[in-house]
Protein backbone atom coordinates (compact mmCIF):
# COMPACT_ATOMS: atom_id res chain seq x y z
CA UNK A 1 0.00 0.00 0.00
CA UNK A 2 2.80 2.18 0.79
CA UNK A 3 4.29 1.76 -2.47
CA UNK A 4 1.26 2.39 -4.48
CA UNK A 5 0.82 5.98 -2.89
CA UNK A 6 4.52 6.64 -3.10
CA UNK A 7 4.32 5.94 -7.16
CA UNK A 8 1.35 7.59 -7.60
CA UNK A 9 2.14 10.52 -5.90
CA UNK A 10 5.26 10.58 -7.53
CA UNK A 11 3.55 10.40 -10.63
CA UNK A 12 0.66 13.40 -9.80
CA UNK A 13 3.90 15.50 -9.29
CA UNK A 14 5.26 14.77 -12.29
CA UNK A 15 2.95 14.51 -14.64
CA UNK A 16 2.83 17.14 -16.95
CA UNK A 17 1.69 17.18 -20.76
CA UNK A 18 -1.38 14.97 -20.59
CA UNK A 19 -2.99 11.64 -20.59
CA UNK A 20 -0.64 9.83 -22.77
CA UNK A 21 1.99 11.48 -21.23
CA UNK A 22 0.84 10.33 -17.72
CA UNK A 23 0.86 6.63 -19.56
CA UNK A 24 4.01 6.73 -20.56
CA UNK A 25 5.11 7.59 -17.33
CA UNK A 26 3.03 5.01 -15.44
CA UNK A 27 4.23 2.30 -18.33
CA UNK A 28 8.42 3.61 -17.52
CA UNK A 29 7.71 3.61 -13.54
CA UNK A 30 5.61 -0.11 -13.10
CA UNK A 31 6.61 -1.67 -16.15
CA UNK A 32 9.86 -0.72 -16.84
CA UNK A 33 11.28 0.19 -12.95
CA UNK A 34 8.96 -1.84 -10.53
CA UNK A 35 8.05 -4.77 -13.16
CA UNK A 36 4.56 -4.80 -11.40
CA UNK A 37 3.14 -6.42 -14.86
CA UNK A 38 3.85 -7.17 -18.30
CA UNK A 39 3.69 -4.36 -21.30
CA UNK A 40 1.15 -7.12 -22.31
CA UNK A 41 -1.07 -6.56 -19.46
CA UNK A 42 0.19 -3.07 -19.19
CA UNK A 43 -1.67 -3.08 -22.73
CA UNK A 44 -4.81 -4.66 -21.89
CA UNK A 45 -5.50 -2.00 -19.41
CA UNK A 46 -4.29 0.84 -21.09
CA UNK A 47 -7.20 -0.44 -24.38
CA UNK A 48 -9.67 -1.12 -21.90
CA UNK A 49 -9.49 1.78 -20.23
CA UNK A 50 -10.12 3.92 -23.49
CA UNK A 51 -13.20 1.86 -23.92
CA UNK A 52 -14.86 4.05 -20.58
CA UNK A 53 -15.98 6.65 -20.04
CA UNK A 54 -13.79 9.43 -17.68
CA UNK A 55 -10.12 10.46 -17.82
CA UNK A 56 -7.69 7.66 -18.90
CA UNK A 57 -4.35 8.15 -17.26
CA UNK A 58 -6.55 8.62 -13.88
CA UNK A 59 -8.35 5.13 -14.06
CA UNK A 60 -5.18 3.52 -15.24
CA UNK A 61 -3.64 4.72 -12.24
CA UNK A 62 -6.74 3.73 -10.08
CA UNK A 63 -6.45 0.15 -11.94
CA UNK A 64 -2.85 -0.33 -11.67
CA UNK A 65 -3.65 0.55 -7.87
CA UNK A 66 -6.08 -2.28 -7.75
CA UNK A 67 -3.99 -4.85 -9.52
CA UNK A 68 -0.79 -4.15 -7.28
CA UNK A 69 -2.82 -3.37 -3.44
CA UNK A 70 -6.49 -4.78 -4.21
CA UNK A 71 -9.58 -2.85 -3.51
CA UNK A 72 -7.31 -0.31 -0.89
CA UNK A 73 -5.15 0.25 -4.00
CA UNK A 74 -7.92 1.04 -5.93
CA UNK A 75 -8.79 4.22 -3.54
CA UNK A 76 -5.25 4.93 -2.72
CA UNK A 77 -3.60 5.33 -6.30
CA UNK A 78 -6.25 7.18 -7.66
CA UNK A 79 -6.28 9.90 -4.95
CA UNK A 80 -2.55 10.06 -4.47
CA UNK A 81 -2.98 10.71 -8.34
CA UNK A 82 -5.29 13.20 -8.46
CA UNK A 83 -4.26 15.06 -5.16
CA UNK A 84 -1.47 16.90 -6.38
CA UNK A 85 -2.85 17.99 -9.16
CA UNK A 86 -6.13 19.73 -7.65
CA UNK A 87 -3.38 21.37 -4.85
CA UNK A 88 -1.72 23.39 -7.34
CA UNK A 89 -4.35 23.62 -9.48
CA UNK A 90 -6.24 24.93 -6.60
CA UNK A 91 -3.10 27.25 -5.82
CA UNK A 92 -2.75 28.41 -9.63
CA UNK A 93 -6.52 29.11 -8.93
CA UNK A 94 -5.89 31.36 -6.37
CA UNK A 95 -3.01 33.07 -7.76
CA UNK A 96 -4.97 33.71 -11.10
CA UNK A 97 -7.50 35.61 -8.88
CA UNK A 98 -4.67 37.28 -7.27
CA UNK A 99 -2.32 38.66 -10.21
CA UNK A 100 -3.95 37.75 -13.18
CA UNK A 101 -1.05 35.84 -14.63
CA UNK A 102 0.90 32.53 -15.02
CA UNK A 103 3.61 33.83 -17.16
CA UNK A 104 6.40 32.04 -15.16
CA UNK A 105 4.85 28.42 -15.43
CA UNK A 106 4.29 29.33 -18.63
CA UNK A 107 8.13 29.67 -19.58
CA UNK A 108 8.86 26.55 -17.51
CA UNK A 109 6.29 24.09 -19.72
CA UNK A 110 7.98 25.62 -22.72
CA UNK A 111 11.04 23.73 -21.52
CA UNK A 112 9.05 20.74 -20.42
CA UNK A 113 6.54 20.20 -23.45
CA UNK A 114 9.21 19.05 -25.44
CA UNK A 115 10.30 16.27 -22.84
CA UNK A 116 6.79 15.06 -22.96
CA UNK A 117 7.01 14.49 -26.27
CA UNK A 118 9.94 12.29 -25.52
CA UNK A 119 8.54 10.65 -22.60
CA UNK A 120 5.69 9.40 -25.00
CA UNK A 121 7.83 8.68 -27.67
CA UNK A 122 10.00 6.60 -25.68
CA UNK A 123 6.86 4.62 -24.45
CA UNK A 124 5.63 4.12 -28.00
CA UNK A 125 8.77 2.80 -28.97
CA UNK A 126 8.68 0.09 -25.91
CA UNK A 127 5.13 -0.55 -26.15
CA UNK A 128 4.98 -0.37 -30.08
CA UNK A 129 7.67 -3.48 -30.27
CA UNK A 130 5.29 -5.61 -27.67
CA UNK A 131 1.78 -4.79 -29.90
CA UNK A 132 2.72 -4.78 -33.35
CA UNK A 133 4.30 -7.96 -33.99
CA UNK A 134 3.18 -8.78 -37.95
CA UNK A 135 2.43 -6.65 -41.19
CA UNK A 136 -1.75 -7.19 -39.94
CA UNK A 137 -1.04 -4.93 -37.13
CA UNK A 138 1.30 -2.47 -38.67
CA UNK A 139 -1.59 -1.87 -41.44
CA UNK A 140 -4.38 -1.71 -38.71
CA UNK A 141 -2.61 0.49 -36.08
CA UNK A 142 -1.14 2.80 -39.45
CA UNK A 143 -4.62 3.05 -40.88
CA UNK A 144 -6.27 4.24 -37.24
CA UNK A 145 -3.52 6.27 -36.25
CA UNK A 146 -4.38 8.34 -39.74
CA UNK A 147 -7.90 8.06 -39.07
CA UNK A 148 -7.72 9.72 -35.31
CA UNK A 149 -5.48 12.23 -37.27
CA UNK A 150 -7.54 13.12 -40.15
CA UNK A 151 -9.98 14.02 -37.79
CA UNK A 152 -12.12 9.90 -36.76
CA UNK A 153 -13.33 10.74 -33.51
CA UNK A 154 -11.27 9.28 -31.39
CA UNK A 155 -13.85 6.69 -29.04
CA UNK A 156 -15.10 5.61 -32.70
CA UNK A 157 -11.91 5.24 -33.56
CA UNK A 158 -11.15 3.17 -30.77
CA UNK A 159 -14.37 1.32 -31.21
CA UNK A 160 -13.94 0.54 -34.59
CA UNK A 161 -10.14 -0.55 -34.09
CA UNK A 162 -11.12 -2.99 -31.21
CA UNK A 163 -13.93 -4.75 -33.48
CA UNK A 164 -12.22 -4.80 -37.10
CA UNK A 165 -8.54 -5.99 -35.25
CA UNK A 166 -10.70 -8.68 -33.26
CA UNK A 167 -11.78 -10.21 -36.43
CA UNK A 168 -8.48 -9.63 -38.19
CA UNK A 169 -6.20 -10.62 -35.64
CA UNK A 170 -8.35 -14.18 -34.97
CA UNK A 171 -7.47 -15.33 -38.27
CA UNK A 172 -3.61 -16.30 -37.85
CA UNK A 173 -4.68 -16.46 -34.16
CA UNK A 174 -9.35 35.54 -12.58
CA UNK A 175 -12.00 36.65 -8.91
CA UNK A 176 -14.58 34.45 -8.82
CA UNK A 177 -17.46 34.29 -11.11
CA UNK A 178 -21.19 34.22 -10.68
CA UNK A 179 -21.84 32.33 -7.83
CA UNK A 180 -23.87 28.90 -8.20
CA UNK A 181 -25.48 26.65 -5.58
CA UNK A 182 -22.53 23.80 -4.70
CA UNK A 183 -25.22 21.28 -4.92
CA UNK A 184 -25.70 22.25 -8.52
CA UNK A 185 -21.88 22.86 -8.80
CA UNK A 186 -21.30 19.02 -7.89
CA UNK A 187 -23.87 17.63 -10.22
CA UNK A 188 -22.62 19.06 -13.18
CA UNK A 189 -19.49 17.86 -12.43
CA UNK A 190 -20.39 14.85 -11.53
CA UNK A 191 -22.47 14.63 -15.35
CA UNK A 192 -19.10 15.13 -17.02
CA UNK A 193 -16.82 12.59 -15.20
CA UNK A 194 -19.56 10.31 -16.18
CA UNK A 195 -20.09 11.07 -20.08
CA UNK A 196 -16.49 11.87 -20.64
CA UNK A 197 -14.89 9.81 -23.30
CA UNK A 198 -11.66 9.97 -24.98
CA UNK A 199 -8.86 12.07 -22.95
CA UNK A 200 -8.67 14.90 -21.01
CA UNK A 201 -8.89 17.62 -23.82
CA UNK A 202 -11.99 16.98 -24.98
CA UNK A 203 -12.90 18.60 -21.68
CA UNK A 204 -13.17 21.92 -23.23
CA UNK A 205 -16.15 20.90 -25.41
CA UNK A 206 -18.13 19.72 -22.44
CA UNK A 207 -17.15 22.79 -19.83
CA UNK A 208 -18.20 24.92 -22.93
CA UNK A 209 -21.24 23.85 -23.11
CA UNK A 210 -21.88 22.92 -19.10
CA UNK A 211 -20.38 26.09 -17.50
CA UNK A 212 -20.33 28.98 -20.47
CA UNK A 213 -23.47 27.56 -21.46
CA UNK A 214 -24.76 28.33 -18.40
CA UNK A 215 -23.74 32.06 -18.18
CA UNK A 216 -21.60 30.82 -15.22
CA UNK A 217 -18.04 31.83 -16.55
CA UNK A 218 -17.41 33.57 -19.91
CA UNK A 219 -15.13 31.79 -22.80
CA UNK A 220 -11.29 33.69 -21.62
CA UNK A 221 -11.84 32.06 -18.20
CA UNK A 222 -12.31 28.50 -19.18
CA UNK A 223 -9.19 29.32 -21.45
CA UNK A 224 -7.24 30.22 -18.39
CA UNK A 225 -8.90 27.61 -16.69
CA UNK A 226 -7.89 24.75 -19.00
CA UNK A 227 -4.34 26.80 -19.28
CA UNK A 228 -4.01 26.30 -15.54
CA UNK A 229 -4.73 22.08 -15.99
CA UNK A 230 -1.61 22.21 -18.55
CA UNK A 231 1.26 24.23 -16.69
CA UNK A 232 0.40 21.99 -13.85
CA UNK A 233 1.24 18.22 -13.71
CA UNK A 234 -1.28 15.31 -12.92
CA UNK A 235 -4.92 14.73 -14.49
CA UNK A 236 -6.03 17.55 -16.43
CA UNK A 237 -9.51 17.35 -15.27
CA UNK A 238 -8.30 19.12 -12.31
CA UNK A 239 -9.15 22.21 -14.46
CA UNK A 240 -12.41 21.43 -12.42
CA UNK A 241 -10.83 22.32 -9.31
CA UNK A 242 -9.71 25.55 -10.93
CA UNK A 243 -13.46 26.38 -11.72
CA UNK A 244 -14.90 25.04 -8.62
CA UNK A 245 -12.91 27.55 -6.76
CA UNK A 246 -13.07 30.55 -9.11
CA UNK A 247 -17.36 29.54 -8.78
CA UNK A 248 -17.55 28.47 -5.16
CA UNK A 249 -14.35 28.70 -3.46
CA UNK A 250 -12.22 25.99 -1.58
CA UNK A 251 -15.40 24.31 -0.80
CA UNK A 252 -16.70 24.64 -4.81
CA UNK A 253 -12.95 23.46 -5.85
CA UNK A 254 -13.61 20.12 -3.49
CA UNK A 255 -17.08 19.22 -4.75
CA UNK A 256 -15.79 20.05 -8.52
CA UNK A 257 -13.35 17.68 -8.28
CA UNK A 258 -14.96 15.23 -6.03
CA UNK A 259 -17.56 15.30 -9.03
CA UNK A 260 -15.79 15.02 -12.05
CA UNK A 261 -13.65 11.84 -10.29
CA UNK A 262 -15.84 10.02 -8.76
CA UNK A 263 -17.27 7.97 -11.92
CA UNK A 264 -13.70 7.10 -12.60
CA UNK A 265 -13.55 5.07 -9.14
CA UNK A 266 -16.98 3.54 -9.54
CA UNK A 267 -16.00 2.22 -13.28
CA UNK A 268 -13.10 1.04 -12.61
CA UNK A 269 -14.40 -0.99 -9.87
CA UNK A 270 -16.49 -2.59 -12.04
CA UNK A 271 -13.73 -2.81 -15.05
CA UNK A 272 -11.15 -4.36 -12.38
CA UNK A 273 -12.75 -7.64 -11.72
CA UNK A 274 -13.98 -7.90 -15.44
CA UNK A 275 -10.69 -7.87 -16.89
CA UNK A 276 -8.91 -10.41 -14.64
CA UNK A 277 -11.81 -12.79 -15.83
CA UNK A 278 -11.24 -11.56 -19.94
CA UNK A 279 -7.66 -12.45 -19.65
CA UNK A 280 -8.55 -15.98 -18.34
CA UNK A 281 -11.07 -16.97 -21.20
CA UNK A 282 -10.04 -18.74 -24.18
CA UNK A 283 -11.73 -16.56 -26.76
CA UNK A 284 -9.69 -13.08 -25.26
CA UNK A 285 -6.62 -13.28 -27.27
CA UNK A 286 -7.29 -11.70 -30.04
CA UNK A 287 -9.83 -9.29 -28.29
CA UNK A 288 -7.06 -8.26 -26.61
CA UNK A 289 -4.45 -7.65 -29.16
CA UNK A 290 -6.72 -5.32 -31.06
CA UNK A 291 -6.90 -3.62 -27.54
CA UNK A 292 -3.37 -3.49 -27.49
CA UNK A 293 -2.71 -2.52 -31.10
CA UNK A 294 -5.49 0.18 -30.79
CA UNK A 295 -4.14 1.85 -27.57
CA UNK A 296 -0.51 2.19 -29.50
CA UNK A 297 -2.31 3.48 -32.03
CA UNK A 298 -4.12 6.42 -30.25
CA UNK A 299 -0.33 6.64 -28.72
CA UNK A 300 1.24 6.96 -32.48
CA UNK A 301 -1.33 9.61 -32.87
CA UNK A 302 -1.16 11.76 -30.21
CA UNK A 303 2.80 11.81 -30.73
CA UNK A 304 2.27 13.22 -34.19
CA UNK A 305 -0.56 15.69 -33.43
CA UNK A 306 1.89 16.84 -30.34
CA UNK A 307 4.81 16.89 -32.08
CA UNK A 308 3.32 19.17 -34.84
CA UNK A 309 2.11 21.66 -32.28
CA UNK A 310 5.51 21.44 -29.58
CA UNK A 311 8.40 20.90 -31.82
CA UNK A 312 8.24 24.22 -33.95
CA UNK A 313 11.92 25.51 -33.80
CA UNK A 314 15.49 24.69 -33.07
CA UNK A 315 15.17 24.88 -29.21
CA UNK A 316 12.62 22.36 -28.87
CA UNK A 317 13.88 20.26 -31.43
CA UNK A 318 16.87 19.97 -29.32
CA UNK A 319 15.28 19.56 -25.93
CA UNK A 320 12.81 17.00 -27.76
CA UNK A 321 16.09 14.93 -29.21
CA UNK A 322 17.99 14.90 -26.41
CA UNK A 323 15.11 13.56 -23.85
CA UNK A 324 14.42 10.87 -26.41
CA UNK A 325 17.70 9.73 -26.67
CA UNK A 326 18.05 9.86 -22.81
CA UNK A 327 15.01 7.68 -22.21
CA UNK A 328 15.28 5.03 -24.88
CA UNK A 329 19.38 4.78 -25.38
CA UNK A 330 20.63 5.71 -21.76
CA UNK A 331 17.07 4.68 -19.82
CA UNK A 332 17.52 8.24 -17.50
CA UNK A 333 13.93 8.17 -14.86
CA UNK A 334 11.32 10.07 -16.31
CA UNK A 335 10.90 12.36 -13.47
CA UNK A 336 14.49 13.42 -13.84
CA UNK A 337 14.00 14.64 -17.43
CA UNK A 338 11.19 16.24 -16.16
CA UNK A 339 12.88 18.15 -14.40
CA UNK A 340 15.87 18.90 -16.45
CA UNK A 341 13.08 20.20 -18.95
CA UNK A 342 11.33 22.53 -16.30
CA UNK A 343 15.17 24.16 -15.74
CA UNK A 344 15.81 24.22 -19.48
CA UNK A 345 12.21 25.88 -20.24
CA UNK A 346 13.48 28.80 -17.96
CA UNK A 347 16.50 29.05 -19.02
CA UNK A 348 15.83 29.11 -22.24
CA UNK A 349 12.23 31.30 -22.41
Amino acid sequence: MREVAQVFLKLGIIGFGGPAAHVALMEAEVVERRKWLTREHFLDLFGLTNLIPGPNSTEMAIHLGYLRAGWRGLIVGGVCFILPAVILTTLAAWLYAQYGTLDTARAALNGIEPVVFAVIGTAFWRLGRTAVTGLPHVVLGAALAIGVLAGLNLVAALFLGVAVGTLVLARPARGRALAVPLGLLFLVFLKVGAVLYGSGYVLVAFLEDELVGRGWITEPQLLDAIAAGQVTPGPVLSTAAFLGYQLGGVPGAVLATTGIFLPSFVFVAILGPLAQRLRATAWAGSFLAAVRLAAVALLLAVLIDLGRHVVTDVRTAAVAAAALAAGIVFRVATHWLIVAGAATGLLLW
